[in-house]
């Protein structure tokens, strides 16, 4: 139960003499304080909170793509090696191959040639062995003798 009674005129002549408008909230002092902007400028940040996110997004997509980037260089080079390692190896078996290819054609040659000989009997071991004692002889030799004449060599021009 309200008893009190106050004029309206009175009410209106206390704000007015206190600095308070026609209703009692001050002007001066918002009961809510904070950045409220306006309808336009509520468009342009939500336009730019777009362009941030959509720039976050490609930043870091950018940074997953460069990480991948030297993964697979990693895993590149370390197969190069490998590719490497097994590149000396096989020069070094084709060398050994050549060589040992070359041994087997000479060893070849001598088999076949050993074969013929065997197979023809062109060539026949001795049955025995005579021993025929040295002969001491009067043959002289004599030595020729050079009738040219030895070039000199110039040093120089």
């Amino acid at each position: 139960m309200n008893t009190a009674r106050v004029i309206q005129e009175e009410l209106i002549y206390s704000y007015e003499q206190s600095g308070y408008a026609e209703n009692p909230i001050r002007e001066e002092n918002p009961v809510i304080e904070g950045y409220f902007p306006k309808q336009k400028q509520m468009e342009i940040s939500i336009k730019a909170m777009a362009i941030r996110k959509v720039n976050t997004t490609l930043c870091g997509l950018l940074g997953v793509l460069v990480v991948l980037a030297f993964v697979s260089y990693y895993f590149s080079m370390t197969h190069e090696l490998r590719l490497n390692t097994l590149n000396r190896q096989i020069i070094a078996l084709n060398d050994e191959n050549a060589e040992l290819e070359t041994n087997l054609e000479r060893l070849k040659s001598f088999n076949n040639v050993d074969t013929r000989m065997t197979q023809n009997n062109t060539l026949q071991k001795a049955d025995k062995v005579i021993e025929v004692q040295a002969i001491n002889s009067d043959v002289t030799v004599t030595p020729k003798k050079d009738f040219s004449t030895p070039f000199n060599w110039a040093i120089g021009y």
